[in-house]
């Protein structure tokens, strides 16, 4: 049997993570589902929540009184970032829609022979290609001191993009030994490209990749990615998250991921519920709700 996927934001692993740091969070079960709840003050607007890809659900349906039991009795806003949850039956509680879905890139983890059968026949030719190159890789315990941190803050600010906190990772690290792991590959001792994953349950989470011009020219990102892919699959792990897919603003790293066999996982959207304006969510237009 298949373990089910485990988003991040909804582990044990990233629960410690936000206790660590003294974050607001409330962990409920209950009714055949399970969430993880953030919470934080905001001036004027009080304490705002947010589920995001919750609750797990043990059963096909929702439960009928889910929201109450994941509010806890709270009156504020929160937001949810849904994730297999039915527009219709979030549209029905009183939620209002305020973003579009993303889509994620959900690779399966299995032997190698299935892996490398499902890869698209460029991505494979050019993991073929990377071992001409004499590549050093090797897999790394996380340390916030790895060059890995400083190349990406150095590239989410040319790229214009906003990554998980590197404080936020450093603590993930320290609170789950061995759950976060840099793959590191050099050429001619220099490095060339690295990645980091962060490990929850049956699922792993690919958070962070650099590649410099040298190991572009290498085709460093796919030899760590499948040196990852190995080891995630021989420690149990049944599915590697990539990340969102943005065919718009990079058409390349979204070929990338698919090429690696990777299947498209739409999101349900970020939706807001307040007990104020829930009643007025049901007159909405139905091009407003989708």
């Amino acid at each position: 049997m298949i373990a089910p996927v485990l988003p991040l934001q909804q582990s044990p692993e990233y629960a410690r993570t936000l206790r660590a740091l003294g974050l607001g969070l409330r962990c409920g079960e209950g009714h055949g589902m399970r969430w993880l709840l953030q919470t934080r003050r905001l001036p004027l607007v009080g304490t705002v929540s947010l589920i995001s890809r919750g609750p797990i659900l043990g059963a096909a349906t929702l439960p009928p009184d889910w929201l109450a039991l994941c509010r806890e009795g709270s009156r504020g806003p929160l937001l949810l970032n849904a994730d297999g949850l039915p527009p219709d039956r979030l549209r029905a509680e009183g939620f209002w829609p305020l973003l579009t879905p993303a889509t994620l890139a959900m690779l399966p983890l299995s032997t190698e022979t299935e892996m490398r059968a499902a890869m698209h026949g460029k991505w494979r030719n050019r993991l073929n290609r990377s071992a001409a190159h004499g590549l050093q890789i090797r897999r790394l315990p996380f340390s916030a001191s790895h060059w890995l941190l400083s190349a990406e803050a150095q590239q989410a600010r040319r790229k214009r993009y906003r990554a998980l906190p590197p404080t936020l990772v450093a603590a993930f690290a320290k609170a789950n030994p061995g759950a976060a792991q840099i793959w590191e590959a050099r050429h001619e001792g220099q490095p060339a490209a690295a990645i980091a994953i962060l490990r929850h349950g049956p699922t792993a989470t690919w958070q962070i990749g650099v590649s410099h011009a040298q190991g572009r020219a290498c085709c460093a990102m796919n030899a760590l990615l499948w040196a990852a892919m190995r080891w995630l699959a021989c420690k149990g792990h049944t599915t590697l998250d990539l990340g969102m897919l943005n065919c718009d603003a990079a058409p390349g790293l979204t070929r990338f991921k698919l090429g690696t066999g990777a299947k498209p996982h739409r999101l349900g959207g970020t939706w807001l519920h307040h007990p104020m304006i829930a009643p007025l969510a049901h007159h909405l237009p139905d091009r407003l709700a989708r």
